[in-house]
């Protein structure tokens, strides 16, 4: 088997946000899927995940999860052999921004879950391809699964979290930035902003993807994280 891979979910999902990659992947490598349910800070919940890992691992987070796997690079980055970062933001969130999930919290407390959900991913995040509507039932299924106090925790770490932009700079392992190229939450310029602070990092587009490249093109992306893994650990 090749090295242990570990997939990090964004916002109210669960190990199925990653099924294709699951499926295709677990035949080369141990694939594990890190949960991002516990703490109300990022920090917390990198440290919960980094007890629960191998002493070396390959590292893969998405959008929310992202967030997350810059934390970890940040407290441990002898441990990461190689970081891949999907539809995500390397930014902190400015007073305005943090102060517009307050409605949210609010919406979750109040038994409209759902409703709070699709005003952060509804359809028009996603690409208008056949399965979108699959994609979004799916969405669903796992926030319910999960419930509106674990999206309270979620929300309030985002609130408060860390810009990173400095330790994607330190950053010294094989690192792919991918994103879909209709992603309107975070957009392709971010993710080329991203790439060019991390020293040799390698920039995909999704070509007919939003925001999920991981269930919008499954095929795609699995090829993609394949290269990845192929890369020298030590960049030059």
């Amino acid at each position: 088997m090749g090295e242990a891979l570990v997939f990090i979910p964004g916002l109210m999902c669960d190990a199925r946000i990653f099924m294709a990659q699951l499926a295709d992947l677990s035949r080369d490598h141990t694939v594990i899927v890190a949960p991002i349910t516990k703490g109300e800070r990022i920090e917390e919940i990198a440290s919960n995940i980094l007890d629960t890992l191998p002493r070396k691992f390959a590292l893969c987070g998405l959008s929310m999860g992202g967030i997350v796997a810059m934390e970890i690079l940040r407290r441990a980055p002898d441990r990461i052999t190689r970081l891949a970062l999907f539809d995500t933001n390397p930014l902190a969130e400015t007073p305005q921004s943090a102060s517009a999930y307050e409605p949210l919290i609010v919406g979750a407390r109040a038994g409209r879950l759902e409703q709070v959900l699709l005003k952060i991913l509804g359809p028009e995040h996603l690409a208008p391809t056949p399965h979108r509507m699959a994609i979004q039932t799916l969405l669903q299924e796992m926030a319910a699964g999960l419930g509106p106090e674990v999206f309270i925790r979620q929300v309030r770490a985002l609130q408060r979290r860390r810009d990173q932009q400095a330790t994607l700079r330190r950053c010294k392992v094989p690192t792919m930035v991918l994103c879909g190229d209709m992603d309107t939450l975070t957009p392709v310029k971010r993710h080329s902003f991203m790439a060019e602070l991390i020293p040799d990092a390698w920039l995909h587009v999704v070509p007919d993807a939003g925001h999920l490249p991981v269930l919008e093109q499954p095929e795609v992306v699995n090829d993609t994280i394949r290269d990845w893994m192929r890369q020298p650990f030590v960049l030059k």
